[in-house]
């Protein structure tokens, strides 16, 4: 109906002899409004001024009338009402018939609807979570892995081919002092190993002197002992992640390590210097000053001729279009690394321009607790296992009054909470804002949260149990409910869900769907207490209503499925 609408004022533009413009038709905010709203004769009339100056005197609102006496000669299908509001907006108001029709759709569709082919035949590849082996996956790589792992599903929506990746350090000062810490102290975590080294070398000169060393023989595999601790500690740091990985439910395609990026890295800025390179006191760096004044100068190799993340970045870079050629490279990282990539980006755009173009760094906020910020170096790290632990607990609570759960459901279930609730959290904000977990407000199985949304889809499958069991959701006949004056908020919304996911992936906005889907629930919880839907009484009625409660089931399905979190059909 978008589409529709946009051709046909168009072409009322081409009558009226008003030159191409650009306008937009949308839903609009309240619903006595219309189902769609355009601010077209707002934009032609100030066009029109700009070009005739004093000569034009028509007012938005009348030229408005003038589009819509055009639009109602058109005898638009589904259109009901057309009016003009406010300062020279039109208003669309559609039939019932089309909504109905709407229910119809969804239900033959399922888990298609929704999809469209904004992006059939391009590739995709997008980088999240990024951890890191040696160092504790914390609560701040949730905020990568929700919003990257969303964004893969909304563009798989719209018809790319989707690559799911994962770059992951395991060279690099870090991983030295772990090792360092791990040889001082043989049984203490990874993690904690890496803390105490961090914390040895700001303050223990020996202990740097020592570490520098580890660093420079884990990049040359040259000491037997330190490839035996490297070799564990990085094995075991994997297999730890592909636990996280399943219960946030990613699966990755590629993974990429550091240690494959250091050589090619060296070899790009090296066969760039001179020139896009320049040595400066023994090591190598990047003036992205001289090309952009917001821009400052990066090292790319170290005195020790050891390479940064900077050139490993661009041997990444280099890496991905190699072996996979996307249309588009996503990375997802912090707000805090806006800048360094800014530098990274430019140095490429130098090396290899088409792939500079093809690359999108998208940034988030930090996750934090009421009780503040934490951070690995510290060594007070809240790590995602007990992140969603925590989580995992507070739902189990809730739910112990479920006595049609067995325990096993009651488990499976209460992760999907808590994931949910998690991601829900992260998903609700725009992508760049910081975020302060609330376990109370997360959990709440009244409004604004993951678990009430998957609390109204287990409500919405309660009802169509009843009904299959009852034999009553076969009486649904489309000819019989457009003679109904059932239409309401819910199958206006449902309407909107297509565009909602075509908004989210141009945005980069998977706040979108939350958004939506919230206000779906809300509407449909509302349908649930003012309507008998099982009436035996009426059995056309409840046909239809049941109709209602399917297709609000499966459009709560499609957009929980792109933020990440399950449905579960009980709770």
């Amino acid at each position: 109906m978008h589409t529709t609408l946009k051709q046909k004022i168009s072409e009322a533009l081409k009558e009226l002899e008003i030159n191409e413009i650009d306008f937009v038709v949308e839903h609009p905010a309240e619903v006595g409004h219309g189902d769609y709203s355009t601010n077209v004769a707002l934009v032609a009339a100030k066009t029109l001024r700009q070009a005739q100056g004093e000569k034009s005197d028509e007012s938005p609102r009348e030229l408005a009338e003038r589009i819509k006496t055009v639009l109602l000669e058109y005898k638009m299908e589904n259109v009901e009402k057309i009016e003009v509001a406010g300062a020279g907006f039109i208003n669309f108001f559609l039939s019932q018939d089309y909504f109905v029709g709407v229910v119809e759709d969804i239900l033959k569709k399922s888990d298609l609807y929704g999809r469209n082919g904004k992006l059939m035949g391009r590739k995709v590849m997008i980088e999240y979570t990024d951890l890191n082996p040696f160092k504790l996956a914390h609560i701040g790589h949730l905020m990568s892995n929700a919003i990257g792992e969303s964004l893969s599903r909304i563009m798989q929506f719209c018809g790319a081919g989707v690559i799911r990746a994962t770059y992951q350090g395991d060279v690099g000062l870090h991983i030295a002092k772990a090792i360092w810490g791990k040889i001082q102290k043989q049984d203490i975590t990874s993690g904690r190993a890496y803390s105490y080294g961090h914390e040895k070398y700001e303050t223990d000169e020996r202990a740097k002197t020592e570490i520098d060393e580890i660093n420079k023989k884990a990049y040359s595999r040259s000491d037997e002992q330190i490839n035996k601790i490297y070799d564990e500690g990085r094995g075991a740091s994997l297999a730890e992640f592909e636990k996280i990985y399943e219960k946030l439910g990613t699966k990755f395609d590629k993974y990429y390590f550091e240690s494959e990026m250091a050589k090619s890295g060296i070899e790009m800025v090296k066969g760039n210097t001179p020139g896009i390179f320049e040595e400066s006191e023994g090591a190598i760096v990047f003036h992205g000053e001289k090309y952009d004044p917001s821009l400052h100068t990066r090292v790319f190799i170290t005195k020790a001729s050891l390479p940064t993340y900077e050139a490993k970045d661009i041997a990444l870079a280099k890496r991905k279009f190699e072996d996979e050629n996307p249309d588009l490279s996503i990375v997802v990282t912090g707000n805090e690394q806006k800048d360094y990539y800014r530098v990274v980006i430019k140095a490429l755009s130098l090396i290899r321009e088409d792939w500079s173009a093809k690359t999108l760094h998208v940034t988030h906020g930090m996750l934090r607790l009421p009780t503040g910020k934490m951070g690995s170096r510290k060594g007070n790290v809240i790590t995602v296992e007990s992140l969603i632990a925590d989580v995992e607990k507070l739902a189990q609570e809730k739910m112990n009054t479920s006595t049609h759960l067995s325990d096993d459901e009651k488990n499976s279930v209460a992760t999907d909470i808590a994931v949910g609730a998690i991601k829900y959290s992260i998903l609700k904000q725009q992508t760049g804002k910081d975020i302060i977990f609330d376990f109370d407000k997360s959990l709440s199985f009244e409004g604004d949260s993951g678990p009430y949304l998957q609390y109204t889809f287990a409500r919405a499958q309660s009802v169509l149990s009843k009904a299959k069991e009852l034999e009553m959701l076969a009486t649904w006949s489309p000819t019989v409910a457009m003679s109904l004056d059932e239409v309401g908020q819910v199958e206006k919304l449902l309407e909107r869900f297509p565009g909602e996911v075509g908004r989210a992936f141009e945005e980069y906005a998977p706040q979108r769907i939350v958004t939506y889907l919230t206000e779906l629930a809300s509407a449909f919880n509302s349908y649930y207490a003012a309507n008998k839907i099982v009436d035996f009484d009426n059995e056309d009625v409840s046909g239809y209503r049941l109709a209602v409660t399917l297709a609000t089931s499966v459009v709560l399905k499609n957009g929980l499925w792109l933020l990440g979190i399950k449905a579960p059909e009980r709770m």
